[in-house]
């Protein structure tokens, strides 16, 4: 089969794409051809050597694709396995969310992963209630323009922070009640809770958020956090959390119900997926280097 792997930590140059050997379903494993797959931050951290990686080279990265089990044909998709950066991929029964008729393998690809992480942000790291006043870094991100969705879909007050005029406008579109340049963020207060995917803009996200309010760090795209002396946290008895999907996801059960209820949302049009391109997993390289440039608005996807 084909697909995109590196075999040395590094920038978008790293990337190979070409045959490596089929992938051996073990256990409970099935095996599912592609038919899209979710382009994420957490396959550039993987990339780069932020994140631990088990094995030896070479690495084939991803964690989210669409498509259909080899032999039965069901549709299926799956947001939390490895190896998903493939034409194959061997994927455990349990991590499989059998795809509705109505939502096709790129909406899953596009919505999954960063759809499941916008709804424990909202309802596990910080349960968003109405009328609360809620800001979200990088609003135009794939996670971003959902997290602004859902969170309105809450009843919340919703603040965008997006880097361009086009990224703005986009945030505008999906719900937000404002969009803001980072130039102008920094006199924003009083925030219920704090949405931070950026990572270095973590000492302002303390800043802007209320006495007693919540930041939420869920990432690092631009770059890593300074230290964060706790006095900071105790003198505005402010909540620092972390967020991580792999710790949420801990059952079959996990995985279906929530996926249901982010279908069920597409499917009554209250929640939209925006995709900013499409790339052959030939070009992966070139998507890589898309996403880092935080160009796109919305999510990129790989296509077998």
């Amino acid at each position: 089969m084909n697909a995109l792997s590196f075999e040395r930590f590094g920038g978008p140059e790293v990337l190979r794409y070409g045959q490596v050997p089929d992938p051996q379903p073990a256990g409970d494993e099935v095996l599912v051809r592609t038919g899209a797959i979710g382009l994420n931050f957490a396959d550039v951290y993987r990339r780069r050597g932020n994140y631990h990686l088990a094995g030896a080279p070479p690495y084939v990265a991803g964690y989210e694709a669409a498509g259909a089990i080899v032999g039965t044909g069901e549709r299926v998709a799956f947001a939390d396995s490895p190896f998903a950066n493939a034409e194959l991929v061997a994927v455990p029964r349990e991590k499989l969310i059998p795809l509705p008729d109505d939502i096709s393998d790129e909406t899953a690809a596009a919505l999954l992963l960063q759809g499941l992480t916008a709804y424990f942000l909202t309802h596990d790291s910080h349960a968003v209630r109405a009328g609360e006043r809620v800001l979200v870094h990088a609003a135009a991100g794939g996670v971003g323009l959902l997290l602004v969705q859902i969170a309105k879909l809450l009843g919340a007050y919703v603040v965008g922070l997006a880097s361009s005029e086009p990224k703005r406008a986009a945030v505008l579109e999906a719900g937000a009640d404002r969009a803001l340049s980072y130039d102008a963020w920094q006199s924003e207060r009083d925030f219920d809770v704090v949405y931070d995917a950026v990572g270095s803009t973590l000492g302002g996200s303390l800043a802007a958020a209320r006495t007693g309010g919540r930041v939420v760090f869920y990432g690092m795209a631009g770059g890593d956090p300074k230290p964060v002396d706790p006095r900071v946290l105790m003198d505005r008895s402010l909540t620092l959390t972390g967020g991580d999907l792999w710790n949420v996801l801990r059952t079959s059960a996990d995985r279906v119900t929530r996926a249901e209820a982010l279908f069920g949302w597409v499917r009554e049009g209250r929640l939209r997926v925006r995709v900013a391109e499409r790339f052959p997993l030939s070009r992966g390289a070139e998507a890589h280097r898309l996403l880092e440039s935080r160009a796109a608005i919305g999510k990129i996807l790989l296509v077998p």
